[in-house]
């Protein structure tokens, strides 16, 4: 007898936004199961990276939307970012 298959694991999904003259990023965007699969999908279609970490995203998700994020998450959404903006500076075309 086939053994059942178990549902897809559903997907979690946060997006941050940060202003520079901002004091800390902000949960613009959160969601489970499809709303997830549509933040993701959206985020990749405007060419916003996408970072998967099961950790960060379970911890942010206690983040109400437009609400700043704790200053526990500080140091890991700043190594985040300064991941993202390496990459973007490695996108940019040398100039010199």
């Amino acid at each position: 007898m086939a053994k059942p298959s178990t549902p897809k694991e559903l997907r979690n999904a946060v997006a941050l936004t940060y202003q520079a003259n901002g004091r800390a990023p902000k949960v613009v965007a959160s969601g489970k199961g499809l709303v997830a699969e549509q933040i993701i999908e959206l985020a990749k279609q405007n060419g916003v990276h996408v970072h998967e970490s099961k950790e960060m995203v379970a911890l942010l998700m206690n983040v109400e939307l437009d609400q700043e994020i704790p200053e526990n998450l500080y140091r890991i959404v700043a190594e985040l970012l300064a991941w993202l903006y390496k990459i973007e500076a490695l996108k940019q075309p040398d100039l010199s």
